[in-house]
């Protein structure tokens, strides 16, 4: 064989710099984990051929119904999330029922936010999640297209 047969395959990366879809994903009576990998998989650009992992190539996501969103076993009572205000004693504890309560759309976010990347690059991503506790949003101009959440 010779070296013209044997060509080299260059490695394509994606580009910040490419146009960003965006999404809608009903999560009224999803599951909380189940949804927000799905949601952090297209926030991160999981879904396209052209994924580059130190690249924010994915697209933008909106989340709807976020105050309907599905925790299994008793998780409600039993799940705890903690702020510290980082002064001394400064240390709020709210179960999952509490949280919803105060802020419909913090158990989402807190989900999400979890499963992205850990510094600049994740906070960046993390701007392109856009979560609503009922049914409207201001997005509508964006034309967002359907997320499927199986």
């Amino acid at each position: 064989m010779s070296s013209v047969a044997l060509r080299q395959h260059k490695t394509v990366s994606a580009k910040e710099s490419t146009p960003h879809s965006w999404y809608i994903a009903d999560v009224g009576g999803k599951t909380l984990g189940r949804a927000a990998t799905k949601i952090a998989s297209v926030l991160r650009g999981k879904n396209k051929a052209m994924f580059t992992t130190h690249a924010d190539a994915g697209d933008f996501v909106i989340v709807i119904n976020a105050e309907k969103i599905r925790l299994t076993g008793k998780k409600w009572d039993d799940k705890v999330y903690r702020h510290h205000s980082l002064f001394p004693g400064g240390l709020a504890e709210y179960s999952a029922k509490q949280l919803v309560a105060r802020h419909p759309t913090e158990l989402v976010k807190r989900a999400v936010y979890g499963m992205l990347p850990k510094g600049p690059l994740g906070r960046r991503i993390y701007k392109k999640l856009k979560v609503y506790a009922g049914t409207e949003h201001p997005h509508t101009a964006q034309q967002p297209k359907p997320l499927a959440l199986s």
